[in-house]
């Protein structure tokens, strides 16, 4: 999740520059350039960053940091295996 702190014409900034640089990821791996992909994670990356969805954490609610982790090796295994078997059950 972004912050939610993020100036609105910030946030649309850094989601374009997000966008972007998916797209050249893409177009790097159809090209097989890792020169160019590399740059191109690294754009991700900066602006994932700049959205507060990697790096410091910005909310201050004294909870860990489960961001990066698997689901299922966090407190929410079970929650999430309940959405799971619920929404597969709801496809039958």
């Amino acid at each position: 999740m972004s912050d939610p702190s993020i100036a609105l014409n910030e946030k649309s900034r850094l989601v374009k520059q997000l966008m972007d640089a998916r797209r050249a990821v893409k177009v790097a791996k159809a090209a097989q350039c890792p020169e160019a992909e590399a740059a191109a994670h690294r754009l991700v990356d900066q602006a994932k960053h700049g959205l507060g969805e990697r790096g410091p954490v910005w909310w201050t609610d004294g909870k860990p940091d489960f961001n990066r982790h698997a689901v299922k090796n966090t407190p929410y295994a079970d929650w999430y295996a309940r959405l799971r078997r619920r929404a597969s059950e709801t496809r039958k």
